[in-house]
């Protein structure tokens, strides 16, 4: 056996096997030779998604190109490629991805699998972009599945947390490559909020990030823009501030008592605005090297403001040395299955905690908090859901473990976590 942990370190495992198959040889023999396979990209999720006492494989030397559509609305991408790998690849053919998240080390399918998402209130989550998938099944075959080929096994595989098979290729919607112009400011939390609806609709991609002892936000912007020299990397204007904010949390770690002050400082500090440019799938991504752990509910539009406010207002209630800020974004409604946002319109709060700091605790105060709003959890991010919560929340949840059932019925792309999760 040989160990394995996820990014944060919170979730460890001891498999049989870590194996990175490189054809679907290797791979079928692999999966037929295993009683209990997961599939492992990054590790960016907090939650067991990956933790297995047997085989686990990460599909990043897995052989295969991107094949591009003769009308360019579409691709086949390897399934184990990060999103950086992947999106470094569409640019030099001319192509971006529609959206995507702040942090680009995930595999395209753990992205796919679990629902990440960006923002935009138009814009739906990584799983809405994905159209057809090539899977090996637990007999060791690759079945090919979308709207018109095994139409049951798509649309439960489009978000499936890797209970069907292994994705292999997965078909996408991409765009013609475009550039971003992200803009950074501060602005009072008020403002925004009474403003809300009207700067959602000003761009493209719009966030803000609140700490719960401060009053002003970290206002965030994305908007397509033509630069005259495209081939020249993203300029930033302003200074980098992890470093800062790496000593603040360390100094909040040993003295929690400092978090209110040392936060209302940091904000203070802020520069009033920076802007940068570039390619697309070089200003969507940010720089996460300070580990957090970190829990993320999908609320009802409207709920969303009242519930961050809620939120913000337990926490200084109850002086809780929370050194993160909340991170609050909008994301279109879908008809997936076993989505978040699949009853319409959401607003996202992610809800973190420094690593080195007690987490496990105030993270029961927050989920009750985000429950209360009509919240639904990102799957890879913290929660406690239940098997009777999850048929609750998700009324075609039968549908998608009738399908899981005829294609794995022995159970051989579930663990622990997920067994308990759906009841199985």
């Amino acid at each position: 056996m040989t160990g394995w942990s996820n990014w944060s370190g919170s979730v460890a495992a001891s498999p049989r096997l870590i194996a990175r198959p490189r054809n679907a040889g290797e791979l079928a023999s692999l999966v037929a030779q295993a009683s209990k396979v997961r599939v492992v990209g990054a590790g960016h999720s907090f939650m067991p998604l990956c933790e297995t006492s047997d085989l686990l494989l990460n599909l990043t030397d897995y052989e295969g190109a991107v094949e591009i559509a003769p009308d360019r609305k579409t691709v086949w991408a390897p399934a184990g490629w990060s999103l950086k790998r992947l999106t470094a690849a569409l640019w030099a053919q001319g192509l971006s991805l529609i959206n995507q998240g702040d942090i680009n080390p995930q595999s395209l399918a753990g992205a796919i699998s679990t629902g990440t998402h960006g923002t935009g209130a138009e814009l739906g989550s990584l799983s809405t972009q994905a159209c057809g998938f090539r899977l090996m099944t637990a007999d060791g075959a690759i079945v090919e599945c979308g709207p018109d080929q095994h139409p049951e096994l798509y649309e439960a595989q489009r978000l499936s947390l890797g209970l069907l098979g292994v994705a292999v290729e997965i078909r996408i919607h991409v765009v013609p490559a475009y550039h971003l112009e992200e803009r950074v400011e501060r602005r009072p939390l008020a403002e925004v909020a009474e403003r809300l609806d009207e700067l959602a609709a000003a761009t493209r991609h719009m966030e803000f990030f609140v700490f719960p002892y401060s009053d002003d936000v970290i206002f965030k912007t994305l908007h397509p823009v033509e630069i005259e020299e495209p081939g020249q990397p993203a300029r930033e204007i302003g200074e980098d501030s992890e470093a800062t904010f790496k000593t603040i949390c360390d100094i909040c770690a040993a003295v929690p008592i400092l978090t209110p002050p040392l936060q209302r400082l940091m904000m203070r500090m802020m520069g009033k605005s920076s802007r940068r440019a570039g390619p697309a799938h070089e200003i969507f991504p940010s720089e996460r090297n300070i580990r957090f752990e970190e829990m993320e509910y999908e609320l009802p539009r409207a709920a969303g403001l009242p519930t961050l406010r809620a939120a913000i207002a337990h926490i200084r209630k109850r002086r809780l040395p929370i050194t993160f800020p909340f991170e609050f974004r909008l994301a279109a409604g879908d008809d997936i299955w076993m989505s978040p946002f699949n009853a319409g319109p959401g607003a996202s709060i992610s809800f973190h905690q420094y690593a080195k700091m007690p987490w496990r605790l105030v993270f029961a105060e927050m989920e009750t908090v985000l429950r209360d709003g009509a919240g639904r959890p990102h799957w890879a991010k913290r929660h406690t859901l239940t098997t009777a919560d999850v048929h609750r929340l998700y009324p075609r949840a039968g549908n998608f473990l009738k399908v899981r059932q005829a294609w794995d019925p022995t159970g051989k792309f579930a663990n622990t976590h997920l067994t308990q999760l759906f009841g199985l």
